[in-house]
């Protein structure tokens, strides 16, 4: 959409890449699979034609600029009609990169971890990045290397306020699309799962960080036996600052982050 000589979307890989540009005009592609590569994903907004027929002038003007400049409405706007119901979906991701960056996120070996969508592909434990003697390694809990504060943040963990933001994504795309568009999901033998199944899918998996298990254990504590056996403590519960990519324990700051207090969100809207 620039005319430029690259693009962030890699149509080799169905991924969102970031793009280091040289002063001479060079550029390279870092084929880092991070949750930068999803937040295109959040992006995402609805109008159905319903809604917009008070509004006479904004409607003929959106009309005009779909039917006179293509140049800027073929890419970002989407018109679906879902039962007899005409919607136009507002997205920087057409329905192909939806269904291969979903595929990716759904997928055990990648981003999907038990308790949420990890920050960094679990492909690069195995993958590790590297750029002039940098490495970029899957890191699901604190970094090997204790620079720029000792976490890995952004290198494995689960974070509650960019899975909040993919759930409402995937809802306002439920609306949208209805029961047509699915994705076959890694995590469920391949099966094909629709917007709100995939909404519902990861909203349970964060509530299952702070839910007993079936051995009455709470996975947000991990392996602090004073949290997670003591009658004073272990109803408790702590909202920390990001989680465990694999097994859900709760990691950073604890108790002092507001983002994490979007549990609650989810609650009242899935566990109904």
């Amino acid at each position: 959409m620039g005319n430029r000589a690259y693009q962030l979307w890699d149509e080799k890989d169905g991924f969102f890449y970031d793009v280091l540009r040289f002063p001479d005009g060079r550029f390279r592609k870092f084929r880092v699979r991070s949750l930068v590569g999803l937040i295109p994903l959040f992006a995402v907004e609805r109008l159905e034609v319903p809604w917009l027929e008070p509004f006479k002038t904004f409607t003929a003007c959106l009309e005009w600029f779909l039917r006179n400049r293509h140049d800027i409405t073929r890419e970002v706007v989407h018109t679906v009609d879902n039962g007899g119901k005409t919607t136009h979906v507002l997205t920087i991701v057409n329905q192909s990169q939806l269904g291969r960056l979903l595929h990716r996120v759904w997928d055990p070996e990648e981003f999907l971890s038990p308790f949420g969508v990890r920050s960094l592909s679990r492909f690069h434990l195995d993958h590790p990045f590297e750029f002039e003697g940098n490495i970029v390694r899957y890191e699901p809990a604190e970094a090997e290397c204790k620079i720029k504060g000792g976490n890995s943040n952004w290198r494995g963990p689960v974070w509650m306020p960019t899975s909040f933001l993919l759930i409402e994504a995937l809802r306002k795309l439920g609306k949208a699309f209805g029961p047509s568009f699915t994705v076959h999901a890694p995590s469920h033998g391949g099966r094909p799962l629709t917007f709100p199944q995939l909404a519902r899918d990861l909203a349970e998996r964060l509530l299952k960080i702070f839910l007993r298990d079936e051995s009455g254990r709470r996975p947000v504590y991990g392996g602090t036996r004073k949290f997670q056996e003591d009658p004073h403590w272990r109803d408790h519960v702590l909202f920390y600052e990001y989680f465990h990519g694999d097994n859900g324990a709760g990691l950073g700051a604890s108790h002092q982050t507001g983002w994490t207090a979007l549990v609650a969100s989810l609650l009242d809207e899935w566990r109904k």
